[in-house]
């Protein structure tokens, strides 16, 4: 099959069409293209099958110059690899013209210079789709690979390597991908995980666990162990043994940004437990209870985010924020955050003073507090707050909060510099207030 589309991204991905400094306008041309490619595959896989055989011979010539220290080109291009793979995987092709492109891949793969055709290597047997085109790759590659592993010096390295692998597993020849696996004289877990899927897909689930543990390495650090035991966790679902893939490795296998996305994602993959108890073995196995404050905020259950913002591992912000949205529909709660949210700003030291955040704590703490009808309690807690003694001298946060108590602005009190009152034999730093 010709390819007659004219491809939008096409000229951008020319040979060494990024310098040195071109990573983000790279990414952006790679976020761009797969776009394009997507937009296709809605009305027509094969072509959108074949724009992701042309970005993928186009990356390495296109990138080859770029600065990727950083990781974040090599990130954006395995995002875009795995969204764009399913594409070629699901496309309709006929057995010569999948054989035709995955030979272009192939070459591709040979002439990259840091691999960032990875994804693609990883998932070849599936790429390859016909069993013919499966066992053609894995011939070619296995006796080169097995030499290699047992007969040449150690630090050799096939390019190609989890072609051989991908393919072997595809095919179902299970048998001869264990005995390959075995010859290897580094455990890598990229390459020992086809053989624990091999034995996962023969049902033999405990074989697979153990096989996967038994490529744990101290020396490669935590990296593969969190791999390993999210690899044993989806063994043991994929048996019908949720339970105890949740009681052995659910609460501590998912990465990441946020605790409130770990809470997510980790409620997705048990969708059958109480959510609420949960939470709360994910404190418990976690720790750093106030870090799970927005997670228990956000799921509804106020009374757990009551334990979490007592805690002094809280972020004040998110307190502020939460008694902000809270104010209206939930009084009592948005009273007490706040004023933790004051009592964390009072006792942090060499910090910078945030004069507008502890207006805004006092402001919606009074504002919580007027609905319920505690004003005056409320100023005397924040009085007591300011005039607290503390063990630097008086903070900047209490300065703010007198000036608020009387009415002024506390962005225009004065500032404050050097050492406190009482802070001798600490560590000296100035801090000014930002307006």
């Amino acid at each position: 099959m010709v390819d007659t589309r004219k491809w939008l991204f096409k000229p951008r991905f020319r040979d060494r069409a990024f310098g040195l400094r071109g990573s983000k306008a790279a990414i952006a041309r790679l976020r761009e293209a797969t776009s394009e490619i997507e937009g296709v595959a809605r009305s027509d896989l094969i072509t959108a099958a074949a724009g992701f055989v042309l970005l993928a011979e186009r990356l390495w010539p296109a990138l080859q110059d770029v600065d990727t220290s950083s990781g974040a080109l090599g990130n954006a291009v395995n995002a875009s690899l795995n969204e764009l793979l399913p594409i070629f995987i699901a496309a309709p092709l006929e057995r010569a013209t999948r054989k035709h492109w995955l030979r272009r891949l192939y070459q591709a793969v040979q002439e990259d210079g840091v691999q960032y055709l990875c994804p693609i290597e990883d998932r070849w047997g599936e790429a390859a789709v016909y069993p013919e085109l499966m066992n053609a790759y894995a011939d070619d590659l296995l006796p080169l690979l097995r030499r290699v592993w047992t007969q040449e010096p150690r630090g050799g390295y096939v390019v190609g390597t989890t072609i051989c692998l991908s393919s072997l597993l595809e095919a179902g020849r299970y048998r001869e991908l264990l005995a390959l696996l075995q010859d290897a004289r580094t455990k890598l877990w990229a390459w020992q995980r086809y053989g624990a899927e091999a034995l996962a897909r023969q049902e033999r689930w405990d074989a697979a666990i153990a096989f996967a543990q038994g490529c744990k390495n101290p020396q490669l650090g935590p990296y593969d162990d969190l791999r390993i035991n999210r690899f044993c966790e989806d063994i043991l679902i994929r048996a019908g043994r949720a339970d105890q893939a949740y009681r052995l490795y659910g609460l501590h296998t998912v990465r990441a940004p946020t605790y409130l996305a770990i809470y997510r994602e980790t409620a997705r993959r048990y969708p059958g437990r109480d959510r609420r108890q949960l939470l709360l073995d994910l404190i418990a196995a976690r720790g750093e209870r106030g870090k799970w404050f927005a997670a228990a905020k956000s799921a509804g259950y106020l009374d757990i985010a009551r334990e979490c913002a007592r805690s002094f591992d809280v972020d004040p912000a998110t307190l502020v924020r939460a008694a902000r949205d809270f104010s209206a529909k939930e009084p009592g709660f948005a009273l007490e955050v706040s004023l933790n949210a004051l009592e964390r700003l009072v006792a942090s030291e060499g910090f910078e003073c945030e004069p507008l955040l502890t207006q805004q704590a006092a402001d919606h703490s009074l504002a919580a507090a007027a609905r319920i009808g505690r004003q005056l309690w409320v100023r005397q807690k924040i009085t007591e707050l300011a005039e607290q003694p503390h063990p630097s001298g008086e903070t900047l946060t209490q300065r703010a909060l007198a000036a608020w108590l009387k009415g002024e602005d506390p962005l225009l009190a004065p500032a404050i510099t050097g050492r406190a009152a009482s802070g001798a034999g600490r560590r000296t730093r100035s801090i000014r207030w930002r307006r």
